[in-house]
């Protein structure tokens, strides 16, 4: 697959395709005609999300409208209280949440925090969101999410930009009103599944999610990774290979990894099968270090490094959680590894608008699938697939705090 094709890939999905949308269908019908086109077949599976149309989004404080975005799946009302701003989640500040609106200095909330701020009395939340030294003004589209609410009540919940946050805290703002009005719903997402078999009736897995946020157009998070699944197939589809490859292009990543998720549901009875899987997130970008997390034995970490002195293609490789689609694989017993290219938030900046094909290289993006190809080869054409199944117990202790099941510390 040459740069003009790459580049094409692109252009063809330059547009916001956030999760549950016809837009975020459009791609994944898109992609599977790319791998029809490399004949390599390929089908969409279809997997339920939580939705929700905002029909209207407020934010007063002090009697003043604030500019806001409302948190779809955070129920409809009002709420009225004090003003309330948490710098951080540590346990003095959450002792003075109770009946109050909450500010804090973050664009999301984990499980348990959450959880905590409903046991201790919170009566809504406010988020921040952007650079205060961007010239926009842009404010972020966010969901409560059904697995961090669990069996505890739904807050109202709104976004504000930072620059407004700002002024609130400086003013010293005291009362706050949140109204929201929507209409929730259960949605649907799509993976995409493609197939090149191999002589053993086990896969290697390859993960990429398509999905953007919305805001932002996802040629690097993660257009990239997509089109790296397309050019790995390209390089391996004639190949004689000993174990199969199975490539999963996933939707909905973006609002915590719910296309893999889903995939591993729906598919455990294959998962036995599966000896690895191979992640890409955020690859080809013009500057930035190649990167491989993996989630497995140190010795594939090592092997990483290793082939890529071989190569002549410097890989920073570790032990670890990468928050991508590896993990719920990871999370089942799958030995995994997360592949990307990081450039940072100042070069390539991620879930913005300037996540577009400026920041991103055909150059880079044809030598970061050469080498990724040829790592899959060599996995995909053992005898017997070299890495443990077994997730060492530091990265499942990390699997198990990223996933909400432990507490962290």
């Amino acid at each position: 697959m040459d740069q003009k094709q790459l580049k094409q890939i692109f252009l063809d999905t330059d547009f916001v395709h956030k999760s549950g949308t016809a837009e975020e269908l459009k791609v994944a019908e898109y992609l599977k005609a790319q791998c029809d086109a490399l004949g390599v077949s390929a089908r969409i599976e279809p997997f339920p999300v939580a939705m929700g149309d905002m029909e209207e989004a407020h934010v007063f404080a002090d009697g003043e409208e604030i500019p806001c975005k409302g948190f779809t799946c955070c129920g409809s009302g009002e709420v009225e209280a004090e003003l309330y701003y948490m710098p951080a989640m540590d346990p003095v500040s959450k002792a003075g949440v109770k009946d109050k609106i909450v500010l804090l200095d973050q664009q999301g909330i984990g499980y348990f925090d959450y959880q905590d701020l409903v046991k201790a009395g919170a009566k809504g939340i406010l988020f921040r969101y952007n650079d205060a030294n961007f010239p926009n003004h842009d404010i972020d589209e966010r969901d409560l999410r059904p697995h961090v609410v669990g069996d505890a009540e739904k807050l109202l919940s709104a976004m504000l930009h930072v620059a407004d946050a700002v002024k609130l805290v400086e003013s010293g703002a005291k009362k706050a009103k949140i109204v929201i009005r929507q209409n929730e719903y259960q949605g649907e997402s799509h993976n995409v599944i493609a197939e090149i078999p191999g002589k053993r009736p086990e896969w290697i897995t390859m993960t990429a999610h398509y999905d953007t946020t919305a805001l932002s157009h996802g040629a690097y998070d993660n257009m990239s990774g997509c089109a790296g699944l397309l050019g790995v197939m390209n390089a391996l589809k004639d190949k004689e290979l000993n174990y199969g490859l199975r490539f999963i292009f996933c939707g909905s990543e973006e609002r915590g990894l719910l296309g893999s998720k889903a995939y591993v549901r729906d598919h455990e009875a294959d998962l036995e099968s599966t000896a690895l899987n191979i992640n890409l997130d955020m690859i080809g970008s013009t500057m930035g270090k190649f990167i491989a997390c993996v989630s497995a034995e140190e010795a594939l970490a090592s092997y990483l490094r290793y082939m890529g002195a071989e190569l002549n293609f410097p890989v920073e490789s570790k032990t670890g959680v990468y928050s991508s689609d590896s993990t719920p694989f990871a999370d089942k017993g799958v030995p995994a590894v997360s592949l990307a290219r990081i450039a940072g938030g100042l070069v390539a900046p991620i879930h913005v608008r300037y996540d577009t094909m400026a920041v991103m290289s055909m150059a880079q993006m044809e030598k970061d699938i050469a080498f990724i190809a040829e790592f899959t080869r060599r996995m995909a054409c053992s005898a017997a697939c070299p890495v443990k199944r077994d997730i060492p117990e530091n990265v499942r202790k990390e699997l198990d705090e990223y996933l909400f099941k432990k507490r962290k510390g």
